[in-house]
């Protein structure tokens, strides 16, 4: 998993319990910071603090910093939307259940519609409005223009 929450799960499951708050507050520096420049100098200072402790669950931080860090090139508004892919996996798991009851669609185009079908039917279920959407879609709009 290449998000800051499946990472943050993946890192504290090899730390004690009575350092597991300390720890993550720590570590709250490292995914927070403004620019990865400080995220570095952040993770480097839990390197310091914990990593004769915890190595395992740094190096996993350095191991993975490559996708981790792709959130910093976005202002603050796109990085909380971007936190988790949750969201993302939660509609793959959907799509997969639809598709998983048929082993053989007849052509391409008939599991294209099975798939716009069952999109159709999962956005009904989307309700939940976003903090700031405006804001954010502006960021993107920025970010990513023509394509939004």
């Amino acid at each position: 998993q290449s998000c800051i929450i499946h990472q943050i799960r993946n890192s504290t499951k090899y730390i004690s319990y009575k350092d597991r708050k300390e720890f993550c507050n720590d570590l709250k520096n490292v995914y927070r910071a403004p620019t990865e420049e400080v995220a570095l100098t952040e993770l480097d200072n839990l390197e310091e603090k914990w990593g004769s402790k915890y190595e395992i669950s740094i190096r996993s931080w350095r191991d993975n910093w490559d996708k981790l860090s792709a959130m910093f090139k976005y202002p603050e508004e796109v990085r909380k939307l971007i936190y988790t892919n949750n969201s993302m996996e939660s509609y793959n798991r959907q799509l997969r259940k639809v598709t998983k009851s048929k082993s053989i669609f007849p052509t391409d185009e008939s599991l294209l519609k099975m798939l716009y079908l069952a999109t159709m039917d999962i956005t009904k279920k989307w309700t939940m409005r976003t903090k700031n959407w405006a804001q954010i879609l502006g960021q993107l709009s920025i970010y990513f223009e023509g394509r939004i």
